[in-house]
């Protein structure tokens, strides 16, 4: 297909709370993704750098910060941020870039040194912004979504604290396998139901950390691939970046109140059913095709709800296909192979990068212990703030 791009290489800098700046990570997974791809870094068109906002100026120019830091070469540079979804946006742009001719060789890379405990609004007044007024307004965490998302399934689909555990006990047996993950433990229920409540119904190891990481892929041209000695590369196929349809009627964040729906009905998806449906449209396949996927997990429960926006069940049917045995290692299609965010914590600019690293490695076959057997075909799920869809295909 002429919408296609060659995945040359892959890099990450393991995930954990490391203590350093999100540069050396980025420069470590980029240099990784170099090396994956066999190609030097002094021959790269263009850098697309997913950005790290909190703490200040750095993070927005991370292109420049990171071409810089691997040794100034002429190279296009590009900076972008659409909250946790950059990594998708980075990817989306890098690919603008080879369709249209501007460049043959990307590299694209995000990186973050995470606070710790839970993410918060920088400081100053921003009434106009809703993710500061659900903070400062409604006090109103991110775990304290997570629980309320939680509740809503339990209410109207039945899922059961022993469902939402599940999702972690599968998760962590996939981290454990991951030398890149951060926890890399397996865990039992008994032990997510015998940890502190956040935001209740959820427990500590129901939510994920923030965490330090990076994580880099060097794109090319199918053309440039060829050339290169690589006929028949991972090809990312489809980036969705789909924003919502008015009227929203499922309370997402930031926003703090969903759309009236009296004058004009409701779209046929929610917002993330959206985003996997354009995503499948633009790749020419559906659900039905994927060998796996790789999906947004803040929360154990928020990864049941991704199950059913990407078609891989019915409404109401997630918990279901998890007691099945359906997403885990040899089912019928695993969820979050890397161990997902459970396993890694939230390095928000790399995420989705990461995301499709994952991706790279299990359709290559160099997915180690966690290989799924056959893969051809892998989709990625994630969401930014303020509307920000994302999800990239990929194919071999």
């Amino acid at each position: 297909m002429s919408g296609e791009v060659a995945v040359l290489g892959a890099g990450m800098h393991p995930w954990g709370k490391w203590g350093h700046g999100f540069v050396e990570y980025g420069v470590a997974a980029a240099r990784a993704a170099l090396a994956d791809a066999g190609v030097d870094w002094r021959d790269v068109d263009s850098v697309v750098g997913a950005d790290t906002v909190r703490g200040g100026y750095p993070g927005h120019v991370a292109g420049a910060t990171f071409a810089k830091a691997l040794g100034w070469q002429g190279a296009r540079v590009t900076s972008v941020y659409a909250a946790c979804a950059s990594g998708a946006q980075a990817v989306g742009t890098a690919r603008a870039q080879i369709l249209s001719g501007l460049a043959d060789l990307v590299l694209v890379v995000g990186a973050d040194a995470a606070p710790k405990g839970f993410f918060r609004p920088a400081g100053g007044d921003r009434p106009d912004d809703p993710d500061w007024l659900r903070f400062r307004v409604l006090g109103a965490t991110n775990p304290t979504y997570f629980g309320l998302y939680a509740r809503r399934r339990m209410a109207v689909h039945g899922d059961t604290l022993e469902d939402f555990a599940q999702v972690k006990v599968k998760n962590a047996a996939f981290g454990a396998l991951n030398p890149n993950a951060r926890y890399r433990k397996r865990v039992t229920a008994e032990e997510v139901a015998g940890s502190a409540v956040v935001a209740d119904p959820l427990r500590l190891l129901d939510i994920c950390a923030t965490s330090d990481g990076g994580a880099a892929l060097v794109l090319s041209s199918m053309e440039f691939a060829r050339r290169h000695g690589t006929p028949h590369p991972v090809r990312i196929r489809a980036v969705s970046t789909v924003t919502p349809r008015y009227p929203n009627t499922v309370l997402d964040l930031p926003d703090i109140a969903t759309d009236s729906a009296v004058a004009v009905g409701p779209a046929a998806d929610t917002f993330r059913a959206s985003i996997a449906r354009a995503a499948y449209e633009e790749a020419g396949i559906g659900p039905e095709d994927l060998s796996l996927a790789e999906v947004y997990d803040l929360s154990t429960a928020l990864e049941l709800q991704w199950y059913e926006d990407l078609g891989l069940c019915a409404e109401g049917e997630a918990a279901k296909l998890l007691r099945e045995g359906a997403t885990a290692l040899g089912g019928r299609i695993p969820v979050n192979a890397s161990g997902g965010l459970a396993s890694f914590g939230e390095a928000v600019p790399a995420q989705a990068i990461a995301q499709v690293c994952e991706l790279t490695w299990q359709l290559r076959g160099h997915a180690g212990d966690r290989q799924i057997t056959g893969a051809r075909v892998g989709i990625t799920a994630n969401q930014g703030l303020f509307g920000h869809g994302s999800s990239v295909v990929a194919v071999r």
